[in-house]
């Protein structure tokens, strides 16, 4: 995969119904670490191990999911490009100006063909990792819960999941590195646009629109997945699946 054009996963926005029960969940089980608040009641948060300023941003609401799943792009030019694409795609794209979001630059956003609001972007603040750039040590004091190194991945629910893979794999440049058939229909498609076995997975819905079904943090190694797994039983955390391993390479933990 080369890595130009769309590089990662950026950041999601997520809606709570208690904002501070949530704050406190991501920072103390989860184990992110809050790096600003806005005029609007948004919480940013970044795990530890992350140079950019946010990776999820948490706002109240009276009905819980996902506003939107951002990836960052390899520069403006390339923005610009891709914009362009995904409007000749059929896809309506709307500029966001640089601030409207803290620390990040302009913005698109289009809704793809699962019904989720997908952004891009080239821009966002470089906060570091609080251990600097000359001799650092491994990891920085204070870590806590279950100190997820970065965001991996998500995965979401939708209809036309044909259209969705068409748009990420010939508009948007991912790979497909593995998929789900029923006969000949596609029931999942797993998309890279880095070296990581996926960084989006798509699951088609026969019924539902715009699923958000969850977003992934990387630990280190399976012990580090059992030891999430124990903090989740101390926690008495609602636990959907796992531990377990499934695909490529993939150790999971829903909760």
């Amino acid at each position: 995969m080369s890595m130009t054009g769309v590089l990662r996963p950026g950041h999601c926005s997520l809606r709570v119904l208690d904002l501070e029960a949530a704050v406190k969940h991501y920072t103390e089980v989860v184990g992110l670490i809050e790096t600003d608040r806005d005029e609007k009641g948004r919480v940013y948060l970044k795990a530890w191990d992350e140079q950019d300023h946010h990776s999820v941003v948490l706002r109240e609401a009276d009905v819980p999911g996902a506003d939107y799943i951002a990836f960052k792009v390899d520069s403006k030019a390339t923005l610009e490009r891709l914009s362009k694409s995904v409007s000749q795609f059929g896809c309506k794209v709307d500029y966001i100006p640089a601030g409207e979001l803290k620390a990040t630059g302009e913005r698109i956003r289009f809704e793809i063909p699962t019904g989720q609001h997908v952004e891009l972007y080239a821009e966002k603040k470089r906060v570091g990792n609080a251990m600097g750039d000359i001799n650092p040590p491994p990891w920085p004091d204070g870590l806590k819960g279950m100190q997820p190194t970065r965001m991996d991945h998500w995965q979401v629910h939708g209809m036309d999941l044909d259209g969705t893979v068409e748009l990420f794999t010939k508009v948007l440049g991912f790979g497909l590195s593995e998929r789900v058939l029923d006969g000949d229909r596609l029931m999942a498609a797993f998309l890279t646009c880095s070296t990581k076995p996926h960084d989006i997975a798509f699951i088609r819905d026969e019924e539902l629109q715009d699923r958000f079904h969850h977003v992934a943090f990387y630990l280190n190694s399976w012990e580090e997945v059992l030891r999430a797994a124990d903090i989740i039983s101390k926690k008495n955390v609602s636990l959907d699946i796992g531990p377990t391993r499934h695909g490529k390479r993939t150790n999971d933990l829903l909760l």
